[in-house]
């Protein structure tokens, strides 16, 4: 098992944001976690990362538990997260978006065989890579995002809402992009209000409501149950 959660709670001041959530990854899947906002999706991930400390509860990466260790630890260890909205650097180019994901690389012939990679990836990337960030298209801000995550060298891709946004066209583009990655060897941890994307991309998903996992299973049986199609699936 590549991630274990055991009975996370996670608060901000006195509100309850994560209650007693149990879930597992492992190598090699892609989990969705589909809820409304507020239900606790982004606490989560933070919470994994290493950008919001727990109550209660542990996080085990590779057997060790990690819930108490700081950000930059987490990502060396080779959890990556992807934030909602992107989060590029507007005023940096495209080339030094992507080094700034290797920022705590040392391997740097690995680091340059690594960017050429991903450029191989994202053509558009090469072609715009002295541009700045902030001037690309949302969907290229999403690329470069997903790019900046990939130069980190990741085990364990946490990906917020990747999808939010963007055009029909371009949430196609980057559900490809999503099991190209998972097909690389890379776990992914999926958040999407978008569940018909997210189960569709999934091995398996979590149901979160109010903080808390009320339903989980294959995406097959997630997206066949009533309650599932009539609260997040429009049937």
């Amino acid at each position: 098992m590549l991630l274990e959660i055991k009975g996370l709670d996670v608060y901000y001041e006195q509100a309850r944001a994560v209650s007693g959530i149990s879930l597992n990854v492992n190598e090699g899947e892609i989990i969705s976690i589909v809820g409304a906002n507020g239900a606790g999706k982004t606490t989560l991930l933070k919470t994994i990362s290493g950008l919001k400390k727990p109550a209660s509860g542990e996080i085990w990466f590779k057997g060790k538990r990690i819930e108490k260790m700081q950000a930059n630890q987490i990502t060396k260890l080779g959890i990556i997260q992807i934030p909602a909205g992107r989060e590029i650097f507007p005023e940096m180019s495209v080339s030094d978006n992507l080094k700034v994901g290797a920022y705590l690389r040392k391997d740097r012939k690995k680091i340059s065989q690594d960017l050429e990679a991903i450029y191989n990836f994202f053509p558009i990337l090469k072609e715009k890579q002295k541009q700045m960030g902030g001037r690309l298209s949302g969907g290229q801000q999403q690329m470069l995002a997903i790019g900046r995550a990939l130069m980190a060298d990741p085990i364990l891709l946490l990906m917020d809402e990747p999808t939010i946004g963007l055009s029909p066209i371009l949430v196609s583009q980057i559900s490809k992009i999503i099991k190209d990655i998972n097909g690389r060897g890379i776990s992914i941890i999926l958040v999407e209000q978008n569940c018909r994307i997210a189960l569709k991309l999934a091995n398996r998903g979590y149901i979160l409501e109010n903080g808390s996992v009320s339903l989980e299973g294959y995406s097959g049986y997630l997206a066949g149950n009533e309650l599932v199609k009539k609260c997040y699936l429009g049937g």
